[in-house]
C-alpha cells in the first residue's frame, strides 16, 4: 500500500471506466479505491441518496477521506441533504453531461438547443438496454415519441476515441430519429475534480 492518506471515491457505476482511467494514468494505485452504485439507479433515482448514504458509513471505517462522484441525478436534493448530514462532498454540478462537456459549454449547447438529448460513452455501450428496452419502447415503439418528441438533436459526448461507440451513438441517433452530433470531451470536469483532491 502506497504512503499517504487513502481516499475512497463513491461512484455512480457509468462513471467506473473514466474513474479507473484517470486514476491509472495519474498513478494513484494503492491510494485510491472506488466503490460504485448500480448506474440502472437513474432510472430510480429515489435509490441513490440511501445508497450513497450506505457507503459513506461504510467508507469511514477504512478510508481518511471520501468524496463523491455523482450529480444530483434527479434526487431532487435529497443526496446533497445526506452529505451535508456526513460531512462528505460531491462534484459540483446536476449530472455527469456537464463535467464532460465543461459547464460553460454545456450550458452554451443547452441555450442553443434545450431540446438536446446527450450520450456519454457509457450510455453510447449501453443504449439499447438502459434506454431502448429499459424505456420500453422496444416494445412499444409509440412511446419514442412521448419521450423523445420534444428534443431535436442527439449530442454524443465522447471521452475516447471508439469507432465501435461512434458507430453505436450514430445508430441511437437514428433510431431516437434525432440530429447526430459528435464532441470529442475526454474526461473534463471529473478529472479536474479528482485530481484536485488527490493533489
Amino acid at each position: 500500500m502506497a504512503d499517504g492518506p487513502k481516499t475512497l471515491f463513491i461512484a455512480c457505476g457509468a462513471l467506473a471506466k473514466e474513474f479507473l482511467a484517470v486514476s491509472k494514468a495519474s498513478g494513484w494505485d494503492g491510494r485510491v479505491e472506488i466503490t460504485c452504485l448500480p448506474a440502472i439507479w437513474h432510472n430510480r433515482p429515489e435509490k441513490i441518496a440511501g445508497g450513497v448514504q450506505r457507503k459513506i458509513k461504510a467508507g469511514k471505517k477504512k478510508f481518511d477521506r471520501i468524496f463523491v462522484l455523482y450529480g444530483d441525478c434527479g434526487t431532487q436534493g435529497e443526496l446533497d441533504r445526506v452529505l451535508a448530514e456526513e460531512g462528505v462532498e460531491r462534484i459540483d454540478g446536476p449530472h455527469c453531461f456537464q463535467w464532460f462537456a465543461r459547464t460553460a459549454d454545456f450550458e452554451k449547447m443547452m441555450d442553443e438547443e434545450p431540446g438536446t438529448f446527450f450520450l456519454t460513452d457509457y450510455l453510447a455501450r449501453h443504449f439499447e438496454r438502459l434506454i431502448w428496452q429499459g424505456f420500453g419502447i422496444e416494445k412499444h415503439p409509440e412511446l419514442r415519441d412521448m419521450y423523445f418528441g420534444n428534443y431535436r438533436k442527439l449530442v454524443y459526448l465522447a471521452q475516447t476515441e471508439d469507432a465501435d461507440l461512434l458507430r453505436r451513438a450514430k445508430a441511437a441517433a437514428e433510431k431516437l430519429n434525432l440530429e447526430f452530433v459528435h464532441r470529442r470531451t475526454g474526461y473534463g470536469e471529473l478529472a479536474d475534480f479528482m485530481k484536485a483532491k488527490i493533489a
